[in-house]
């Protein structure tokens, strides 16, 4: 996977409707089209344990780390004062103070460069400062994210003209607060369906910008939306090729109306909501990065967007862990602790160990963004549908460890005298982390189609309409690679068990051999099943999210390994016992990972619910109440408040 691909295979197939090849044309046209390096993700699925990817563990260079140290300090001692997380949860809101405290720190600006009067910060203390700042609120840790992994900062710092950049940043270091707008009522992750429209003026001067965007984060209060829309389709070889163009737009602009603000289970200090543009003129060099480019910019940017969340869910499980510890101790039942008891013993085992293992992927993934030069998709996806997975059974596990205390609000615990960290707001505030910037089952489909794209290059031809002579073609590709490269997997499984992995702790170096055995087993494993149902695999959903699993999992047990033996190695406090509890637990939910791809209930599930869905009316139609644009607050008016 090194180096550059040729051009994308897209793979037909003639189960899928008229409306499927649509969304799946739009989908494949949208994605990247050259890795720039290899991934060490993506490897395993080849069968490539390349241990040279993820050790030595990269840790952030001391005078960056410096940086963050000092600012982070002082953006905790600035917060402990300032950020009341359970009165912005009652109340709803984030006051105006804190808008403005974050101004006046910079912190709207953390990757904005100095020459733009932004604080230049690199992406890992980025991130550690969006964990500061979530250890006090998450909903202000969410507007902060929102407004720079996804809002206008940074599709304009990837794809932005000078012009661009040096009318808008600036203003958005001073304190602008920015919205992506992307999903709709009827779209979420199928971007063939997108309904908001843009059409070019007749003097070619602007864009007419119509339609509604849904649960736009920051929407409320944005001065600057980065809007996708629709723009007229073209022709290419004889096919109808649809567009979507990005958009940076105003809010200030006539036509762009608020027009609810959605209220949610949890993160209820956030301005998240539904905006209409009503025929919004927008001047042409207000495209972001090219007509027809704009799910390009988008994949691009929520590939360092989704980093944001397994940061913070790190370091909240690293509160989760430390409170769990004390409490572990303190709390005695039938004469004992309940971190004595069995359950409790297991309860504080996993809670520890996914905290470090969390952290491990997380400061992983941040280190190869900083790196710039390293293609970080497959990576930012995983870590981004793992830490949010974990996280949540991890919250579960210490509320259940809690008992009654954990249900407790902790304001109520502390007004009655107990000591409390609030276990039910992160259970409220994080659900949503499983849905956005790309649900689970999406980002299980995303990373399996990126997992199978180097079969798809060499027998693509073979699985959709293509002329004899490119079947040809790849018919000799595929008996020039696929016999070498399978006897290697099976001779590679043998010859693990002697690999020694020099640097390596001996008892560190036996799972890094098992590793490398069951990346090969995954590796057959995928090479089968494709064989198996050819075409059909794009619909075997269940097993594909198994497969993506198994990747991930072998992933951060070696990111684990390398990074304990960096300690190790240099002398600093060891969490080899961590390690070694999480590389044996999950070697054993790995083995149960495969049995399922083989012994699994899959059939008997979709024959239910295909009888199910047979069987339901569906919802009714329900009548929209005419909504009329709300009274706009921007967040330049928020942030120069104080």
């Amino acid at each position: 996977m090194r180096g550059e691909h040729p051009k994308v295979t897209r793979v037909e197939s003639s189960r899928r409707s008229t409306a499927e090849e649509q969304s799946m044309a739009v989908a494949e046209a949208s994605r990247e089209e050259v890795w720039k390096s290899k991934s060490f993700i993506g490897s395993l699925f080849m069968g490539d344990f390349d241990m040279s990817l993820a050790f030595p563990y990269p840790l952030q260079n001391p005078e960056d780390k410096a940086i963050g140290d000092a600012i982070c300090r002082e953006v905790d001692a600035w917060a402990r004062h300032n950020i009341d997380g359970a009165e912005i949860d009652r109340v709803g809101k984030i006051p105006e103070h804190v808008y403005a405290g974050l101004q006046k720190l910079g912190l709207f600006a953390i990757k904005i460069p100095k020459q733009y009067g932004g604080l230049g910060l690199s992406q890992t203390n980025y991130m550690r400062i969006l964990a500061v700042v979530g250890k006090y609120c998450t909903s202000t840790a969410v507007l902060l994210s929102a407004h720079q992994s996804i809002g206008v900062p940074q599709p304009l710092k990837l794809f932005g003209t000078a012009e661009q950049k040096q009318k808008y940043l600036p203003r958005i270091a001073r304190g602008e607060i920015t919205a992506f707008a992307l999903t709709e009522m009827d779209v979420g992750s199928d971007p063939a369906n997108v309904q908001t429209y843009a059409e070019l003026s007749s003097d070619g001067q602007y864009w007419i910008l119509n339609g509604e965007k849904l649960w736009c984060t920051n929407g409320v209060i944005a001065d600057l939306y980065v809007v996708m829309a629709r723009t007229p389709d073209r022709v290419e070889k004889g096919q109808t090729i649809k567009q979507v163009t990005a958009f940076i737009v105003e809010g200030s602009w006539e036509g762009v109306e608020v027009l609810h603000r959605c209220e949610f289970m949890g993160l209820k200090g956030i301005e998240n909501g539904l905006i209409r543009f009503n025929n919004v003129k927008v001047p042409k060099e207000n495209v972001v990065g090219d007509v027809g480019r704009g799910l390009k910019l988008a994949l691009a940017t929520l590939n360092d967007g989704r980093l944001s969340i397994p940061a913070l869910s790190a370091a909240a499980a690293h509160e989760l862990a430390s409170f769990s510890n004390l409490w572990g101790k303190s709390r005695v039942q039938w004469g004992r602790p309940v971190g004595q008891h069995e359950p409790g013993m297991q309860k504080l085992a996993y809670l520890n160990g996914v905290a470090y293992a969390m952290d491990s992927l997380a400061a992983y993934t941040a280190q190869l963004s900083d790196a710039g030069s390293v293609d970080i998709r497959m990576e930012a996806a995983a870590a981004k549908l793992w830490a949010t997975e974990e996280f949540w059974k991890a919250l579960d596990i210490g509320i259940q460890l809690r008992g009654g205390r954990g249900y407790e609000t902790d304001r109520s615990l502390e007004q009655r005298g107990e000591a409390s960290i609030p276990m039910e707001r992160w259970m409220r505030d994080t659900r949503v982390n499983r849905i956005l910037e790309g649900s689970t089952e999406i980002m299980h489909l995303f990373l399996a189609r990126e997992a199978v794209d180097p079969h798809f290059q060499k027998a693509g031809a073979l699985l959709r309409r293509s002329t004899s002579q490119e079947k040809r073609q790849a018919f000799l590709r595929c008996a020039a690679f696929y016999p070498v490269w399978y006897m290697k997997l099976w001779f590679g499984s043998f010859l693990s068990f002697f690999r020694s992995y020099p640097g390596f702790e001996p008892e560190l170096a036996r799972h890094l051999r098992w590793i490398d055995r069951h990346s090969k087993q995954l590796a057959r494993t995928l090479f089968h099943q494709m064989m198996k149902y050819r075409a059909a695999m794009e619909y075997k959903q269940l097993l594909l999210g198994r497969v993506v699993d198994i990747g991930i999992e072998l992933a951060v047990m070696a990111l684990v390994a390398s990074r304990v033996q960096g300690e190790i190695s240099e002398g600093r406090d060891s969490n080899l016992p961590k390690a070694l509890y999480w590389l044996r637990s999950r070697r054993l939910f790995v083995n149960r990972l495969f049995d399922e791809i083989h012994h699994n209930d899959d059939q008997l599930c979709k024959d239910l619910a295909t009888r199910i869905l047979k069987e339901s009316p569906g919802l009714p139609q329900i009548a929209r109440p005419d909504l009329k644009p709300l009274p706009r607050v921007f967040g330049k008016e928020l942030t120069q408040s104080v």
